[in-house]
């Protein structure tokens, strides 16, 4: 039996590389939109490269996901990950062309994506095994996206955005080298993806509205992802100040996830969610509005009761319209439309309006995309439905 000390240790090691990896996440969604400017490519191309990434992982995580339950490890494949992010970025760094980016960076996605969720199994897994809050470790993720994104911000400010790639090759490889004292947990393997459970579920008209609306909601928050840094850029800030930025959104986060992590149950689910849908549009309307880069991250600590209350109140929702047997199905389908889905089609066509309109015209259309969410999820708040899941003849197992 392990004693408390190791026990302890455990878990630090999680925290440590919890926290590292959500820097990767900094670089990828905030500064690489950035590095491709920088190579001269247009507002289409950078949209169309973003939306890469959520197609890819349609596939990656599956893959992985299932190599991680087969071999009963999660550890072993993380390191085959962040090995493979590495190796590709150094490919990355040494790409000029379209076409030659386009191509690695479409495996360097396939590496990248499913580390995500491998790393909050493994740290809910040992959360579960040591008697923890999941968010008690779960949130080191968000500090770590603020304090990087401060970072990162100053060092490319020092060393050139040119250089960004080798910014990135050293996160990963500090990742990696904390992932080497993660403790792997072979007993509790990945969940397995219930394809049998997919019709059943979506004989559940309660579940189809609910992802509809979260599909509308992601467009919206997905657009304004890649080009958030860009369109500081435009405005004349530098990259420290692109961080301070990412640094508002990230802690404005943190308050709000452990506050409804504890006491979300005494609030409703439908009008948070009104609430929060509102919010991302009158969010996406000051974007396009502001002309100031100090604006800009006044709006970007929305991100905390906008994000923070949809993302917290969504799980919470999901597992009650999902019946146990059918939970993996059902959150595979919620990430294809939260994450893959939506972000394919924001950045394909977030990009071309970004290009052909501007900027103003851009967050007006995330703004549409919220109010159809809010629109939504409004008209399932007023007018009441029989429970879908007895309709379906769904029943949950106890």
């Amino acid at each position: 039996m392990k004693s408390k000390p190791t026990m302890s240790r455990d878990v630090q090691w999680l925290r440590a590389f919890t926290f590292t990896i959500y820097g990767t996440i900094v670089l990828v969604t905030s500064y690489f939109p950035l590095y491709y400017a920088q190579l001269g490519f247009s507002n289409s191309q950078i949209g169309l490269l973003y939306a890469l990434g959520p197609m890819i992982s349609l596939i990656s995580n599956l893959l992985w996901s299932l190599a991680s339950d087969r071999f009963r490890t999660i550890k072993k494949i993380l390191l085959i990950l962040l090995i493979g992010q590495i190796s590709l970025t150094f490919i990355l760094s040494v790409s000029t062309t379209f076409s030659a980016i386009m191509a690695v960076i479409t495996l360097f996605y396939f590496f990248f994506y499913p580390v995500f969720p491998l790393s909050d199994t493994i740290v809910i897994s040992t959360a579960k095994r040591q008697n923890r809050n999941f968010i008690s470790i779960r949130v080191f993720g968000s500090f770590g996206f603020a304090a990087f994104a401060l970072l990162i911000g100053y060092v490319l400010a020092w060393v050139g955005i040119s250089n960004m790639m080798w910014v990135s090759i050293a996160v990963a490889t500090l990742a990696l080298t904390l992932v080497l004292f993660v403790k792997d947990d072979p007993s509790a393997p990945v969940a397995k993806v219930d394809l049998s459970g997919i019709w059943a579920l979506l004989r559940q008209k309660e579940l189809l509205w609910f992802l509809g609306c979260i599909f509308f909601l992601a467009i919206g928050m997905r657009m304004n992802e890649p080009f958030l840094s860009i369109t500081l850029k435009e405005l004349g800030a530098e990259e420290s100040i692109i961080g301070w930025a990412m640094l508002a959104s990230a802690l404005s986060e943190i308050p709000i996830f452990i506050y409804l992590s504890f006491h979300g149950e005494k609030y409703k689910e439908l009008p948070l969610l009104l609430f929060s849908s509102l919010l991302f549009a009158v969010r996406f309307l000051l974007m396009g509005l502001t002309d100031s880069v100090y604006g800009i991250l006044a709006i970007q600590a929305m991100h905390g009761i906008t994000f923070g209350i949809f993302y917290v109140t969504a799980i919470r929702m999901l597992t009650r319209l999902i019946p146990d047997q059918f939970r993996a199905t059902g959150m595979a389908l919620y990430t294809i439309m939260w994450s893959s889905l939506s972000g394919l089609i924001s950045g394909t066509f977030g990009g071309f309006v970004f290009e052909q309109f501007g900027r103003t015209t851009f967050y007006l259309v995330a703004m549409a995309s919220a109010l159809f969410a809010f629109i939504g999820f409004a008209s399932r708040y007023f007018i009441r439905q029989p429970d879908a899941a007895k309709s379906t003849g769904i029943t949950r197992k106890s």
